[in-house]
């Protein structure tokens, strides 16, 4: 039995976190402890670093119960036949501990740094899962199918993803997102977003290390266009983002301020929270005192 099996393949929370500035015996032991806090669900994002396959792989083969998700692993990295062999085969040696999050990524990152042509997101998403459907792949299958989530934020992508998979991993989002997603999404299809937190009590420091964090998102037009649907406007995007977006972004603060924004994505209609655990220091490595603190381990909600 995976840890997911409770509330769905991901269970209810689970972190978000880059494990690429640590060496890959560190980052097992990582894993390892994120599945000993209690947490149902690690998620790996992809960029220019670390396959975020070969990682789950390695992970996996260090850990028994914890489920593994790529959040997201980017469409323009390779062609769909290439995509479903790494699903299945991941979720074969994972013994079906795994989620494939995929995602358009970002045009800077596209055409900029992988020299591709970025085409009209939905269109190229829809295209690609039919390629997905029609893949052949011929060897041992995972235990059970592999679950999809598109990384969808806006009404045309999320609509995609109730119709072709099995649900969204919104990213970068508050939870008044998380109610609209739901309500586009329906009552049956998984919903994970990502929250990012800080264990940081003195609003200067915490809104500097937030800002430290969101500055490359708040410039894409992705993010931008998507939060300003939910009412944030060019103001709060000027500078270095307005406090109110900085507070909607992260969640920071002690324990308890904490958990209520968690609790809001879940009142929204979230099935599965991601918390991605920013460093106080702003160090590029998961912060480990506020995982120990939010562990569902400890027997709190």
């Amino acid at each position: 039995m995976t840890a997911g099996t409770e509330r769905g393949p991901l269970g209810r929370l689970g972190v978000w976190t880059w494990v690429d500035a640590l060496p890959a015996p560190q980052a097992a032991a990582f894993a390892k402890d994120v599945e000993r806090w209690g947490y149902s669900a690690l998620w790996l994002p992809e960029a220019i670093g670390r396959d975020p396959f070969v990682t789950i792989a390695h992970l996996a083969a260090h850990t028994e119960r914890l489920v593994f998700a790529t959040g997201i692993a980017n469409l323009y990295a390779r062609d769909a036949m290439t995509m479903n062999a790494l699903a299945q085969t991941t979720g074969e040696l994972s013994g079906g501990r795994f989620v494939l999050g995929i995602g358009v990524s970002h045009a800077h990152l596209v055409t900029g740094v992988r020299g591709h042509e970025y085409g009209k997101p939905v269109t190229t998403m829809r295209s690609y899962l039919d390629a997905m459907d029609k893949a052949l792949y011929r060897a041992v299958p995972p235990p059970a199918p592999v679950p999809i989530l598109l990384a969808a934020l806006r009404p045309r992508m999320l609509a995609l993803a109730a119709e072709r998979a099995q649900g969204a991993h919104p990213y970068f989002v508050p939870p008044e997102h998380t109610a609209r997603a739901r309500e586009i999404l329906g009552p049956d299809r998984i919903l994970a977003p990502e929250q990012k937190v800080l264990l940081c009590t003195d609003p200067t420091q915490a809104r500097a290390v937030a800002r430290a964090n969101m500055k490359i998102y708040a410039g894409l037009p992705n993010y931008q266009n998507n939060l300003k649907w939910l009412g944030y406007t060019d103001a709060d995007f000027a500078g270095d983002c307005s406090d109110r977006l900085v507070d909607a972004i992260v969640a920071w603060g002690d324990e308890d301020a904490i958990r209520r924004r968690i609790q809001e994505h879940f009142d929204a209609g979230a099935s599965h929270v991601c918390i991605q655990p920013l460093h106080p220091d702003g160090q590029p490595v998961p912060h480990r005192e506020v995982l120990e603190l939010l562990a569902p381990a400890n027997g709190r909600p």
